[in-house]
């Protein structure tokens, strides 16, 4: 059964298309990373998911239609955006009791043990926290309830890297039962490769790519070319090409993996390096089309 699903998704702001007729389904238990430039509408993608914007089209979200079933809805998701907002004059142990009081899915001893791997003291006012320490508190909040589906938009922002991967971590080994579903919009696609079961990117409101990482991994090949063997390589019509210490690196798009062996080295891209594929491509086109 999908958790989301959505046919014909549009959304326009005046003459600006946010959203440009998407399709797209995600399955209960997955983790989608949705990857896309600024202004490619991936807010207001999840807006529209979470019932914060009206829409055209078709959009279920957990069987239900997100705008008019949307009292509904926030019993069963969380959403975390990219900027934290908790009222200033609160104090850490008051925003606990708040949750608890409001929501039934609130495991406040489950809190309270994400704030104890950070320097979060319950007496504290968020105005005293630092915008770092504001992050973790929302994150231990929303990650303390029991819910079937989480929405993170950019939801380390401002966060140092060593919290960043405890953020991830404890995502998978705490919060991700399979059964959960996980939906995540980042610039620092790096950090999430390895969480992730599902990719999808977006640009200009439409949807470029969408599979799981299984297919990815099989379909992108990257290959450090020995040097007598780079015209070769770019005879195969590689998606993208950049030099590193002197030597080419070409990624392919669904390439014989026998030929690309005796080229060089083989490897599996990074997402962010599909990614400036992907958009240099696009970008390039588009280009090319208004000449």
């Amino acid at each position: 059964m999908p958790c989301i699903e959505a046919r014909g998704l549009r959304k326009a702001f005046g003459t600006t298309i946010a959203l440009d007729g998407i399709d797209l389904r995600v399955e209960e238990g997955r983790v989608l990373g949705l990857i896309g430039p600024n202004g490619a509408g991936k807010t207001t993608a999840l807006n529209a998911i979470l019932g914060l914007t009206p829409y055209q089209g078709e959009l279920k979200v957990l069987g239900r239609d997100p705008w008019t079933e949307r009292d509904q809805l926030v019993r069963d998701a969380c959403f975390i955006a990219d900027v934290a907002v908790l009222p200033r004059w609160i104090r850490v142990s008051q925003a606990l009791d708040y949750v608890a009081g409001v929501h039934p899915r609130f495991d406040r001893a489950k809190a309270e043990g994400l704030l104890a791997k950070t320097a979060i003291k319950s007496a504290s006012r968020v105005r005293e926290l630092s915008k770092g320490m504001v992050t973790q508190l929302h994150l231990a909040l929303i990650m303390a309830i029991d819910a079937q589906l989480l929405v993170l938009d950019e939801p380390t922002l401002g966060l140092d890297i060593l919290y960043r991967k405890q953020f991830y971590d404890s995502l998978l080994n705490d919060y991700f039962d399979r059964t959960r579903t996980i939906v995540v919009t980042t610039h620092q696609v790096e950090e999430i490769q390895h969480v992730l079961t599902d990719l999808m990117f977006i640009d200009r409101g439409r949807i470029v790519l969408d599979c799981s990482m299984e297919e990815f991994e099989a379909r992108y090949l990257e290959v450090m070319v020995d040097p007598e063997h780079v015209a070769a390589a770019r005879a195969l019509t590689p998606l993208h090409e950049r030099q590193v210490f002197g030597r080419s690196i070409l990624l392919f798009d669904h390439a014989d993996r026998g030929r690309l062996a005796a080229l060089g080295e083989i490897r599996t891209p990074s997402i962010a390096d599909v990614f400036v594929a992907v958009m240099g491509g696009r970008a390039g086109e588009a280009q090319g089309a208004a000449r």
